[in-house]
């Protein structure tokens, strides 16, 4: 979820990042030729080689507490799925395999940031309580795994894959010159897009309305005010200096309305904005 968020946090550690990693692009280039799902596979490994040449097997600023914030997270959605199957009665036969799915997506990225990491991985019972992690975000939403309460789990699941894929694109333009991640990065954050998707999807079904639509409109759109700085920004009208609410649609010859701009361009989340969205749930 947070690839990019690490590449520019090791930059601003290691202003000369580009220059360590770039002798090793061809052997980047052989791995990534095998086919997406080999090279991911072997990502982890790859990252973790690639960092400990680049550095010289040691730890240069804050950069394992940098690749520990990432895998924190990783953490969140991974329990979060994790205790949502293991909730007997929360997830209805209809859409069990899709949480399955999911759930194995968000527990592969947790073993890929583990593999980067090694022995200096942060243990997973260091959030929350033991591991446990609070469900209800400080009191702020009812606790939906004791009351079997679907609808509150699909709204919590809509934000935080809404939040991930924000976050990839907040951080793309950092790593364009870093093959190998900016690869595996695209790979995790258009999966993140489609997990977003599916599950607003499986919440117009429930609902029985047109609403949510599978991409995001305006600042919230799930109906739920306690997640609405998951989507702060999304209300923006002005892309590259241009209010696109001014240019005419050619195929009606009216204006774009205010709510086709939003939902034409997603906004960026940055660093800092995740930080407080994360943090009511036990990420520390």
């Amino acid at each position: 979820m947070n690839i990019f968020s690490i590449i520019e946090e090791l930059e601003k550690v290691d202003p000369e990042l580009n220059d360590r990693f770039s002798p090793r692009r061809d052997a980047i280039k052989s791995l990534t030729s095998y086919g997406s799902k080999v090279a991911l596979a072997a990502l982890p490994f790859a990252l973790g080689s690639l960092f400990n040449k680049a550095y010289g097997q040691t730890t240069v600023g804050d950069v394992t507490g940098t690749l520990n914030f990432a895998l924190k997270l990783e953490y969140l959605e991974a329990a979060f799925y994790n205790t949502a199957l293991n909730t007997p009665g929360l997830i209805p036969a209809a859409d069990l395999a899709a949480f399955q799915t999911i759930a194995a997506h968000e527990n592969a990225h947790v073993t890929f940031l583990k593999g980067v990491l090694g022995a200096n991985a942060v243990a997973q019972t260091s959030q929350g309580t033991a591991g446990v992690y609070d469900w209800t975000a400080g009191n702020t939403l009812p606790n939906y795994f004791v009351t079997k309460d679907y609808n509150t789990f699909l709204v919590v699941a809509n934000a935080f894959e809404d939040t991930g894929v924000r976050a990839y694109k907040g951080q793309a333009p950092n790593i364009i010159g870093n093959q190998i991640v900016l690869t595996a990065a695209l790979n995790i954050h258009s999966v993140e897009a489609r997990h977003a998707a599916h599950i607003r999807t499986i919440r117009r079904k429930i609902n029985g309305t047109a609403l949510p639509k599978s991409w995001i409109t305006g600042a919230n759109d799930t109906g739920s005010t306690a997640i609405n700085a998951n989507f702060a920004g999304e209300d923006n009208l002005i892309q590259a200096g241009i209010d696109l609410t001014t240019l005419t649609n050619p195929l009606t010859g009216a204006k774009f309305s205010s709510s086709i701009v939003t939902e034409a361009f997603d906004e960026p989340l940055t660093y800092n904005q995740i930080l407080p969205l994360v943090t009511p749930f036990g990420v520390k």
